[in-house]
């Protein structure tokens, strides 16, 4: 019996980084990984808490995600939060350098998700941060649309 391939989607959010951060751009990356850690993510055991990007030597690397154990691992399972290497183009990796440089803005990663190939693929956002009337409104925002989704149910 073959398995539905829309079944198997994965798509691993940051909610906590739309709630700190305004989103400038966002960029989709490839990352570095080794045969349990894709086990993994195909299950579904990662997290994007916590998680950051920064750059060393002109290469982008992301800090913090956890991908957990693969269960049926052995002796070579690797690190839950060990740092990842992301693959983007040259120029990509250069404006987003220069624009992280400028003081309040940051790099997040927002999504992580295996593509129609079977690769995963992290969503990265140069993001500033929100102060705290911010996120009071974003948090009034979303109360507004719960209560008009709600009337118009009835």
């Amino acid at each position: 019996m073959k398995k539905d391939k829309k079944q198997q989607r994965i798509n691993i959010k940051n909610k906590r980084a739309s709630f700190d951060y305004e989103f400038i751009d966002i960029y989709t990356a490839g990352i570095v990984l080794t045969g349990t850690e894709i086990k993994s993510i195909r299950m579904g055991k990662a997290s994007l808490v916590d998680s950051y990007c920064y750059f060393i030597h002109g290469e982008i690397w992301v800090k913090n995600m956890n991908i957990s154990t693969y269960l049926q691992g052995s002796y070579n399972n690797h690190s839950e939060r060990r740092e990842r290497k992301l693959l983007l183009n040259k120029k990509e990796m250069r404006n987003l350098e220069a624009e992280s440089k400028n003081p309040g803005f940051t790099i997040v990663p927002t999504r992580l998700f295996i593509n129609e190939k079977g690769l995963a693929k992290l969503d990265i956002a140069l993001a500033k941060g929100k102060k705290t009337f911010d996120k009071r409104q974003t948090m009034k925002e979303k109360e507004d649309r719960r209560e008009m989704d709600r009337a118009m149910k009835f």
